[in-house]
This record gives C-alpha cells, sequence and structure tokens, in this order.
C-alpha cells in the first residue's frame, strides 16, 4: 500500500507543513476513540504523538476494518492529509485516506492510567513507550552529547576503562563481587586509577561508562549501576579543578535546555539555566558543618556529611556550591592532604541546589610514591594491591586531579524528577533488578 517515501513524515514534521498536504507516517496506537463510523487515533513515533481521523466514508472499509482491529499499541502505517484545526490536540491532525495493520497487539496493555510505580517499574520495558518517558530519555541523550561536546571542545581524550577490577577505588563495603574463572574480582566503582594511568600518555582524558555501587541505600538519588562522566587531568589542582567542573556544569545545563525544547515542551518542564549562571559559591566543609547547626544537626568534626546533610546545605543555595577541604579520615587514600592544613584534602564535592545534593564527587591525587605508599598503609591496605598504581609515581609523576559526575543525579535536577530511577532507561536499585 505504502510506495512513496517522499511522502514519509515523521509526527514531529507533520506539525511543519502545509495544510492539506499528503503525508505517510509509521507509528503506534497510543490511544483511540470510537465513534461510530468515526475513529480518532492518537498516533506515536519516536518523535511524538498526532492525532488521526479515521472515517470510513473517506478510508473505504479494508482500512477501516484495519483501524477497527487496531488496539493499544498495536503498530500501523498509513496514508493522509494534514487539517490544522485548532480543535485537535496540538492544532494539527491527519485525515487518513487509507491504513495498513502492521501487527495487532494480542493482548491487553498492561500499563493503565493511575498504575503503581510498582506495576510502572515492574512494565518498565513497555513503560518506555510513554511519550513522556521517551522524552525524558531524549534529554538524557542531548545531556550527555553536551558533555561529549564539552570535553571534545577542551582537548580532552575519550578512553574506555575496563570494568572489572582487582581492588577498591572508593571502598570496600560497596563492591559487588565477581567470580572471574576462580578468582575473585569486582565491578568497577570507578575508573580513577586507569584514567590517571592514561594521563601520562593523553595529559587530559575523560570517560563516560556505567560504575557500580553496593550501596544498602533507600534515597531518592541512589542506583546501585549508575552512568559515570569522569575526568582526569595532568598539571592540575584545586582552583584547575574547581575551573573545569563548574565550566562542564554550566555548559551541560545550558546546552541541553537548547537541545531539548520539543522534549521540555511536551513535558511541560523548563531547565532553570539562570541556577548555573555566574560562578559557583564554594564553602569549606567546616562552613558547612556551621550551616548544619544553625539548622539543628550536631554537626562535629569528621560528621560524614550524607543525603540529609547534603540537602540542608544544598537548600541554602540557589546556584550548585562546592563543598571543599574534606577531612582526611573521610576521603580516601589517594586524596591529597593541603600542604598548609595535613588534617583535610584537596578535595571538593558539587551540591545541587533545591536540596537535590551532591552530582559531582572531585579530588587533587597523591602524585608523590612514598606519600601514596605511607596512605596505603595508613588505611590498612595492601600495597600489592596497587603495585601499578604506585608505579605512576616512579616515572615522571606529576600533579593532577579528576572528578565524577553521575549523570542520572544531573538529569534528576534540572528536570525536578522525584526520584533517580526516572532518569535512568533500566534503573538499578537494591530492590530491582528486571526488567
Amino acid at each position: 500500500m505504502m510506495d512513496g517515501q517522499g511522502l514519509r513524515r515523521s509526527v514531529r514534521e507533520v506539525f511543519e507543513v502545509r495544510d492539506g498536504e499528503e503525508v505517510e507516517l509509521r507509528g503506534w496506537v497510543w490511544r483511540k476513540r470510537e465513534h461510530g463510523r468515526l475513529l480518532f487515533i492518537d498516533l506515536r513515533d519516536s518523535t511524538g504523538v498526532v492525532q488521526v481521523a479515521v472515517n470510513s466514508a473517506r478510508v473505504g472499509p479494508e482500512s477501516f476494518s484495519e483501524a477497527s482491529r487496531a488496539g493499544r499499541e498495536s503498530s500501523v502505517e498509513l496514508r493522509g492529509f494534514v487539517a490544522h484545526d485548532p480543535r485537535a490536540p496540538g492544532g494539527v491532525e491527519v485525515r487518513c485516506s487509507s491504513l495498513k495493520l502492521i501487527s495487532p497487539s494480542l493482548d491487553d496493555f498492561p500499563i493503565r492510567k493511575g498504575a503503581s510505580a510498582r506495576v510502572l517499574y515492574d512494565n518498565r520495558h513497555l513503560y518506555l513507550r510513554s511519550p513522556r518517558v521517551a522524552a525524558v530519555m531524549r534529554i538524557r541523550s542531548n545531556l550527555v552529547w553536551a558533555i561529549h561536546e564539552f570535553f571534545r571542545s577542551r582537548g580532552f581524550v575519550e578512553i574506555d576503562c575496563p570494568t572489572l577490577v582487582t581492588a577498591a577505588v572508593e571502598g570496600g563495603a560497596t563492591l559487588f563481587e565477581v567470580n572471574y574463572f576462580g578468582r575473585k574480582v569486582y565491578l568497577t566503582q570507578s575508573v580513577q586509577f586507569y584514567q590517571e594511568a592514561a594521563i601520562y600518555a593523553l595529559e587530559k582524558v575523560y570517560s563516560i561508562q556505567p560504575s557500580f555501587r553496593a550501596e544498602k541505600s533507600r534515597t531518592t538519588r541512589h542506583l546501585t549501576e549508575f552512568w559515570h562522566v569522569e575526568a582526569e587531568m595532568a598539571h592540575a589542582g584545586l582552583p584547575e579543578l574547581l575551573e573545569t567542573v563548574e565550566e562542564l556544569v554550566r555548559y551541560a545545563v545550558t546546552r541541553t535546555a537548547e537541545l531539548s525544547e520539543n522534549e521540555l515542551k511536551l513535558l511541560g518542564r523548563s531547565i532553570k539555566t539562570e541556577e548555573v549562571e555566574g560562578r559557583f559559591p564554594r564553602i569549606t566543609y567546616g562552613e558547612a558543618l556551621d550551616i548544619l547547626s544553625r539548622h539543628g544537626f550536631k554537626a562535629e568534626w569528621g560528621l560524614d556529611i550524607g543525603a540529609d546533610e547534603e540537602r540542608i546545605i544544598s537548600s541554602d543555595f540557589e546556584k550548585p556550591v562546592f563543598l571543599t577541604h574534606f577531612p582526611r579520615m573521610l576521603k580516601p587514600f589517594y586524596h591529597k592532604p593541603d600542604p598548609l592544613n595535613q588534617d583535610v584534602t584537596l578535595s571538593a564535592d558539587l551540591l545541587a541546589p533545591r536540596g537535590n545534593g551532591e552530582i559531582v564527587g572531585s579530588g587533587v591525587r597523591i602524585e608523590s610514591y612514598d606519600e601514596l605508599k605511607a596512605r596505603i598503609l595508613e588505611e590498612g591496605l595492601n600495597p600489592e594491591d596497587y603495585y601499578w598504581y604506585l608505579d605512576l609515581r616512579k616515572y615522571g609523576s606529576v600533579p593532577h586531579a579528576g572528578f565524577g559526575l553521575g549523570v542520572e543525579r544531573v538529569l534528576k535536577w534540572i528536570l525536578g524528577l522525584p526520584h533517580v530511577r526516572m532518569a535512568a532507561l533500566f534503573p538499578r536499585t537494591i530492590s530491582r533488578v528486571t526488567p
């Protein structure tokens, strides 16, 4: 039936063509309403939804029969003429002239209005078909695209690092163990160590790949598998590190807003780009304790600032805020102590505003072989487990720094999503590993 490639349009394109123009569409039945010999189909494709009017007198008995049999999520292809009609959703409908049922739905579609979160995520493989969910995934894609643009424009080289590792980066308590041909290995928490090796050849590197954390946390911002943007820079200290993180976040947020105009309109949301304008505030760990004390927290030195505390601190600011100089006792062994105060490290977390908490963790690395080995022993770790990481300090070591950004957390922040799982295609949490 359909043989005119020149007529084929996406749903989004239909809204831009002239009144009366003939088009050919392919997609799925999102909703259908029957009024005797007149059917209205809300046709969905990857770009949006458009109303299609199927009149039995116009399409003929065969096409009308096919349309009548097309239940929700049946796949169809059709031809029709575009009509600009203010009564139609979005002011446009397609008046069908012929329709072919490609594949019918074999059962009632399980996603219904008012379905619980459990039902939606039990059926995530089908829930993805919702135009709103698809819009979030498109915005996520735009966010990652913007991040790539930023790094490439500043001379960073993208690298791919191992997922299977033999030692912890962020602490052994959150490692997922894997049997590797009878040997115990782990899913990576971070690719930082491999990036540190790469800077001695490439100087500035970045990666975007999954990280895994076996955290028994049920907060609205934790996933056990998340997409991690990590970067490492040779010849960098804390000032260069904070400047790079600030520039990345500003560029990623504003560029994502530019790329996502249609998706944001569908969601009825906006990205608050004003939140990333100008310099981000910077406070020390000690100053953060003062903020917590004013809010009634028992905030003593050595407090491990977690989700609740981050929410309070970030709620005090209208922009992302850097929280710097964490106590040495709270940070992994590779964080460089501040030469002016050995009790704190040259480290920084970036907290998103409106109570969203940490979206970036960063720090200056120890570049000295002797100092790094001493810190490994101080933490009760075996230097042999980090032999190659120590090797990096033997041959022309340089000051360097790096950071990690969580894609899902950033998306949760800029879209105002209630839970980070909404920012993942197939989220993995402490209680969910299917579908």
